[in-house]
């Protein structure tokens, strides 16, 4: 994220610190959901595998298209809006949001989560007013902030979120009885839209930030190197296949686009120097969020054209492993640039990100080595996940909600 040392220039209102930066409360409120709708998650599997049985939930729709919805457009459009609200105004050099925008976008997220959780004993139109409104108020502000400086390589966020907004509308129409099975698809939708978001910004700022660091050595290392070509094929086969995948069209065709999208994301990573930041967590986590991308990609590729890796399976590779991991080395990066601090992640924070990314390689492989253990990989790679999360929590938690470092100097 550029700018990450720049400060606000806002005047002081009277809301709580921590609503202050759309950063602030979203990277902290993103993490903590993600924790709790995986132990809830982790409870519903472990009645089963107790050999109980649970007769009711709170929620409406079936516990796993809970689990996915709630994943992907809960703590994924949680981390999208923090990333969004932060980097928009530094792209554009407009004001950052105001407090009071900021209270009511976290607000909106809030109800809906726990209208969404509730569900069963609420109207089904209610419930998807509540959870769709979130993407179209932060897309007006977005788009305010964007006709400022309008680049063609930025407008398309637009469009992204636009297709955020449909698959979490097919979810919902599915979920009335409006649109039969139609959740499926938006929650494929929804994650391969925050897949090809990893595809774009990943492929912005995990080069740069290396060659930033790269820089600042002794000019004896070889720097990153980006082409055009490779860029544009794995941005568009990223956002080609989330659009194609809920269509449910030829397996083979699917399969294609996939291999392309991984092959080409594998090729743009190979030029970026990553073996040259191995001493430098907050950089190595980026090129492991970005290979387990192109290995996601892969695995779906290879799911399609007859593989026995499950889509399930490669799904998992992209939501736990790609997009766990790249939101946690965003998450950790940003606000420490952002509130003043050196750009150095605390040793534990290390260690989250080879937890989530360790959750990504057990949820996806792991019932393809040991099939008859699904409830012991669940509960490993669910464990995995809540460790890797909890650790961020405890570390960022005074981050997010303390002044920034340099606030007196």
């Amino acid at each position: 994220m550029s700018g990450e040392t720049l400060r606000s220039a806002r005047p002081r209102e009277s809301m709580p610190l921590v609503l202050s930066e759309g950063f602030r409360f979203f990277f902290l409120a993103g993490p903590v959901f993600g924790i709790v709708a995986i132990a809830i998650w982790l409870g519903w599997l472990g009645i089963h595998a107790a050999g109980a049985v649970l007769t009711a939930v709170p929620f409406a729709p079936p516990p796993h298209q809970w689990h996915a919805h709630e994943m992907i457009y809960g703590y994924g459009a949680a981390v999208m809006a923090g990333f969004f609200l932060t980097a928009v105004p530094n792209w554009t050099g407009t004001a950052p949001a105001r407090s009071i925008y900021i209270a009511s976008v976290a607000a909106l997220w809030l109800v809906a989560r726990v209208a969404i959780l509730f569900s069963a004993t609420l109207p089904s139109a209610l419930v998807a007013i509540v959870d769709l409104v979130f993407v179209p108020v932060l897309g007006l502000k977005i788009l305010s902030n964007l006709l400022v400086r309008p680049k063609p390589q930025n407008m398309m966020f637009l469009g992204l979120l636009a297709l955020m907004l449909v698959g979490n509308l097919a979810v919902h129409l599915d979920w009335a009885g409006l649109w039969d099975g139609a959740a499926a698809g938006g929650n494929r939708l929804g994650l391969l839209t925050l897949a090809a978001l990893i595809a774009i910004l990943g492929g912005r700022v995990t080069p740069a930030f290396t060659r930033n660091a790269l820089n600042r050595g002794d000019g004896s290392e070889k720097l990153p190197v980006s082409h055009q070509r490779l860029d544009q094929a794995g941005i568009a086969s990223a956002i080609a296949l989330a659009v194609l995948v809920p269509l449910d069209l030829d397996a083979r065709l699917l399969g294609a686009v996939a291999l392309l999208a991984g092959l080409a994301n594998f090729a743009r990573l190979a030029g970026w120097r990553g073996m040259a930041v191995l001493r430098m967590p907050i950089l190595w986590s980026l090129h492991l969020g970005f290979a387990l991308l192109a290995l996601g990609y892969l695995a779906l590729a290879a799911h399609y054209f007859g593989s026995p890796i499950g889509e399930a399976s490669a799904l998992h590779m992209l939501a736990v492993g790609a997009i766990g991991t790249m939101t946690l080395a965003v998450m950790s990066r940003a606000a420490l640039g952002h509130t003043g601090r050196p750009l150095v992640v605390a040793r534990p924070i290390a260690v989250a990100y080879v937890l989530v990314a360790l959750a990504g390689v057990v949820r996806s492989f792991g019932l393809v080595i040991a099939p008859d253990h699904y409830y012991a990989v669940m509960f490993a790679a669910g464990g995995l996940w809540i460790a890797a999360f909890g650790l961020f929590t405890f570390i960022y938690l005074p981050v997010l909600v303390a002044p920034r470092a340099d606030a007196s100097r």
